[in-house]
């Protein structure tokens, strides 16, 4: 499985601020499966940059894209409007059980308007710009993960050999 993580933020993009959350969900996709983290690439909070590169990238045959950042109600929060703009459907069952997890841990979590979808056999997901919600999020997402991707590939009896034991 290749992976592909994209942060979305102006100030990253400058430079202005060191992306902490796309080498954080790096560390816990290398450390707690068996899967390739295959890209890496922060970009600003622009529509048709952040939809070219998620296009780009499924078009290269990543299996997953987990997007860091621009969920929230900021004016420059675009990142779901644009992941809608590329995926053809939309697993809306991610986000709303991740939304859910995270309400548990603080009533922030019903601003996030993260989405998630699939476009060809590529899954994406939105997650917060936030290290400590990334983590929460994908500590809650990583069991589930191995058998969505599986069946977008038409192979679900592999799941358990992404785990590392």
């Amino acid at each position: 499985m290749k992976i592909g993580i994209l942060t979305i933020s102006d100030r990253g993009a400058s430079g202005e601020y060191e992306d902490r959350s796309g080498p954080l969900i790096a560390d816990i996709i290398q450390n707690h499966t068996s899967w390739e983290v295959d890209r890496r690439e922060i970009v600003p909070d622009d529509f048709d940059t952040i939809a070219n590169t998620l296009r780009r990238w499924c078009a290269d045959g990543l299996s997953c894209v987990l997007t860091s950042g621009g969920t929230g109600f900021s004016p420059r929060d675009i990142t779901p409007e644009a992941t809608r703009e590329v995926i053809e459907r939309e697993a809306p069952g991610i986000a709303e059980a991740v939304r859910a997890a995270s309400l548990q841990i603080t009533r922030h979590a019903m601003l996030s308007r993260a989405v998630a979808g699939i476009r060809g056999r590529t899954l994406i997901i939105n997650m917060p710009g936030s290290p400590k919600a990334v983590r929460e999020n994908l500590e809650f997402l990583l069991p589930v993960l191995p058998h969505a991707l599986d069946l977008l590939r038409d192979a679900p009896d592999t799941e358990s050999q992404h785990r590392k034991v």
